[in-house]
């Protein structure tokens, strides 16, 4: 299958936060764009995620462990962690979800 990320519907996660989402048989990958001061709050879900920076800078914290990510980071969150994330900048991140987000088909 081949994709246009540019054709698929925006789905609003929070205020400054959204993304574009992929979804294949056992995962799925969010195309994310997040405006600089926007929070994503702490929470956690069944589903292990990465997180990959490809602009801007972000803060992420995962299990209570806060780091920094930039472009070229990418960070594994573990099933059920509970994670939040700031952006310092404007970002865009590469979010990648296995099993598949049911919910944000």
């Amino acid at each position: 299958m081949n994709f246009n990320i540019f054709e698929i519907p925006k789905k609003q996660l929070t205020k400054g936060i959204s993304g574009r989402y992929v979804h294949s048989e056992n995962m799925t990958i969010g195309f994310v764009s997040i405006d600089k001061g926007s929070v994503m709050p702490a929470h956690s879900h069944m589903h292990e995620q990465t997180t990959q920076v490809t602009s801007g800078k972000l803060e992420m914290t995962i299990d209570g462990v806060r780091q920094i990510l930039e472009p070229g980071n990418i960070t594994i969150i573990p099933s059920n962690a509970v994670h939040s994330a700031i952006a310092i900048t404007d970002c865009e991140v590469i979010d990648t979800f296995c099993p598949v987000r049911e919910d944000y088909k």
